[in-house]
């Protein structure tokens, strides 16, 4: 049997067929939660080292496909990839995330690299191909980017911030030079998902995790169009490249964003209205999520409430069943398996 005749559940969705019961994964899926994953992260020593080792990444990427059987992988990696294969200093602070040496005025925009720096995405490239040659022949393998915007706004504040400010404030003050580096994050994230890939996995996801903070305007240029970009130059390279979008917070415009940006599939987070979903979203794409993960950390009869109105609301069509966001680093296993249980029947 080739590897082209193999059913993968989450692939097929993302292709517009429908399962019952849906297939499942959940975004940080490899986390925190996990105790063998805090063994592997202790060993490595720091995130990003943890990001960079090979053999380490692939090893956290396959723990939840041995633990809980998810019909997807998503490689073990971080959004700000690109910015340090950009030349940007990266490093994590433990317990209080990023941090980057800030973007503060358009001339540093202009000393940014112009191309991504292959040497520093090889080993997530050799991640790729160690968790493909060890995962399950049904279960789908995801690769990931996050959005030019997201991205920018860790970039330009040096961390993350409750509302974005300092990245909203530069992309009014200096619209030409917060355009270059949109510009070079569209580059840079092109030539990483098609090294992605080029390495072995089967799809994409592009996080924009800060989307839903914007203005209608705004949402326009610095959410879809940068994706659409991105989507349009990545299937030039991989021309059946399969896609999910996921614009956390976008809510209404969301349609335009399915409309506009070409991706296949869109990811919910858990405030989008079901309703809303079913009559406008699902009829023309592919729908991914929306469990509250705060619903999953309390687990008991609230969990099992949220899962089976999502069931019932979204399983009629293509549908992956998945977090409205990332897990919660003090998510009971338990509640894992709760949830698990419900969705399989």
């Amino acid at each position: 049997m080739t590897e082209s005749s193999v059913h993968k559940p989450v692939l097929a969705a993302l292709n517009g067929q429908r399962h019952k019961p849906p297939p499942i994964w959940m975004m940080r899926q490899a986390g925190r939660y996990l105790p063998e994953y805090r063994v592997v992260r202790e060993k490595a020593g720091s995130f990003l080292k943890l990001c960079f080792s090979p053999e380490l990444a692939s090893d956290v990427t396959l723990q939840p496909i041995r633990r809980f059987g998810f019909d997807a992988a998503i490689l073990f990696s971080d959004i700000l990839v690109v910015p340090h294969a950009l030349g940007r200093q990266v490093r994590f602070v433990e317990g209080e995330g990023p941090r980057l040496d800030p973007i503060s005025d358009p001339d540093t925009v202009r000393n940014l690299r112009e191309r991504i720096d292959g040497q520093v995405v090889t080993p997530i490239y050799e991640t790729v191909r160690r968790v493909k040659a060890e995962l399950p022949p049904n279960v789908t393998f995801l690769g990931f980017c996050g959005a030019p915007w997201t991205v920018a706004t860790y970039m330009i504040a040096g961390q993350g911030t409750p509302d974005q400010a300092p990245a909203r404030l530069f992309a009014y003050r200096h619209p030409d030079a917060f355009q270059q580096l949109i510009d070079r994050l569209v580059e840079a994230s092109v030539v990483y998902l098609a090294g992605q890939f080029a390495a072995g996995v089967d799809a994409v996801q592009i996080f924009d995790t800060w989307a839903g903070i914007l203005p209608t305007e705004q949402f326009h240029r610095w959410c879809i169009a940068p994706t659409k970009e991105i989507v349009t130059r990545l299937r030039q390279h991989v021309p059946d490249a399969r896609i999910v979008g996921f614009p956390r917070g976008a809510g209404m415009m969301m349609s335009a964003y399915a409309d506009s940006t070409g991706v296949n599939a869109l990811g919910l987070d858990w405030a989008v209205d079901l309703a809303y979903v079913r009559s406008v979203l699902q009829p023309k794409i592919p729908v991914q999520g929306n469990l509250d993960p705060i619903v999953l950390r309390a687990g008991g009869a609230s969990l099992d409430r949220s899962v089976d109105a999502i069931l019932s609301a979204l399983s009629d069509g293509p549908f992956i069943f998945n977090l409205g966001h990332g897990i919660l680093p003090d998510t009971p296993i338990a509640h894992v398996e709760q949830m698990l249980k419900r969705v399989r029947g």
